[in-house]
């Protein structure tokens, strides 16, 4: 017999409906979204100057005969460098909008929906998992960038995906690799995070999200159906956990609307995937690459603790902490985020001068 949902839907509608996506992403409120959103209205004539930048279209078949949807920006006048962008959980490729702008013919870009996000046909439910990810960029280097250069640039579990990288092919990094930039995440121990919750609730809230997102999965016609008499819930939900004290309501129903758009089984399906991730011992393979490690201090979903760990386990690399920034640091403060960008790629461009003089002498 299969468990009775009634108590986890019981709790849901005492408000852990909003946290049941809570724990590693920009998704708090996914589970609300879906009916909230339909309410507030995505779609707005404002959003149009979101999401909207176009590259070349093509598909990547992954090892698992899963398709992604890959969008490549070339740079004619460029050198063959090529910059991967990861996204992160319940996101899309168009997160990037404004690093995509700034960097648009300075490298040839790369931008591809993680599986079963944005574009993408949902994949298999034993795929959901941070190391499926790592292999997935794998696939995709090899399709888009198979020779040259590379600087890989994840954002929440888009930077999870790059360290799994890291993890299962570090002679990459030895040899291909010349910059990452980790944004807003983590490299391990989610599951204990306060999320910005008081007096050690958040960790009840981890333990109880997952359970709660698949008995909630299950019943997806019963969210659907839901309405909520405060239709701003979303939003105010999305702006507390993406954003710290300067979202715009563009930026807010940009981020709701694509977290609205990822389906509610795969919100809960790599939720316990995101909370288990660990790869802490992994970090010394980017030892020897140009690391930036970038985070809001007002990011409630991996706040800068997080952050504080990766750089005590790669003690080189930078470290921008953005002053009232939250977890969608990307849009909410992408000013700094673009120029951090931009500087990185200048040092990764030094160190490829730099090896091609060393060659010629």
């Amino acid at each position: 017999m299969s468990p009775d949902p009634a108590p986890a839907l019981r709790l849901a509608g005492r408000g852990l409906l909003a946290a049941g996506a809570l724990a590693a992403g920009a998704a708090l409120g996914a589970l609300a979204e879906r009916s909230v959103m339909r309410a507030v209205g995505v779609g707005s004539d404002t959003e149009q100057e979101l999401g909207q930048l176009r590259g070349d279209p093509s598909v990547v078949a992954t090892g698992d005969g899963t398709v992604l949807h890959v969008e490549v920006d070339e740079a004619p006048d460029a050198d063959d460098l090529t910059i991967i962008f990861c996204h992160g959980y319940a996101l899309s490729l168009d997160s990037w909008h404004f690093q995509r702008a700034a960097l648009r013919g300075r490298a040839r870009l790369v931008f591809y929906d993680q599986r079963s996000h944005g574009r993408n046909a949902r994949a298999d439910f034993d795929t959901h998992h941070v190391d499926q990810l790592g292999s997935d960029l794998y696939d995709v280097i090899n399709a888009t960038a198979p020779t040259g250069p590379l600087m890989l640039i994840g954002h929440s579990m888009g930077g999870m995906t790059v360290m799994a990288l890291a993890d299962q092919h570090p002679e990459l990094f030895a040899e291909r690799v010349y910059g990452v930039a980790l944004i807003a995440t983590s490299a391990g121990g989610l599951a204990s995070g306060e999320l910005g919750l008081p007096g050690g609730i958040g960790p009840v809230f981890h333990r109880l999200a997952p359970s709660v997102a698949a008995a909630l999965a299950q019943r997806g016609s019963l969210v659907d159906r839901l309405r909520w008499n405060d239709t701003d819930l979303g939003l105010m939900l999305t702006r507390m956990y993406s954003f710290g004290s300067t979202a715009t309501d563009q930026a807010s129903r940009f981020v709701a609307g694509m977290v609205a758009a990822t389906p509610l089984d795969v919100v809960a399906e790599f939720l316990p995937a995101l909370q288990d991730h660990d790869k802490r011992d992994s970090l010394t393979v980017l030892e020897n690459v140009e690391l930036l490690v970038m985070v809001g201090d007002a990011d409630r979903l991996t706040p800068p603790g997080y952050s504080d760990e990766i750089i005590a386990l790669v003690p080189g690399a930078e470290y921008i902490v953005v002053h009232d920034a939250g977890h969608m640091v990307t849009l909410e403060k992408h000013e700094q985020v673009d120029d951090a960008l931009l500087d990185l790629l200048a040092r990764v461009r030094r160190d490829l001068a730099h090896e091609v003089d060393g060659s010629v002498a």
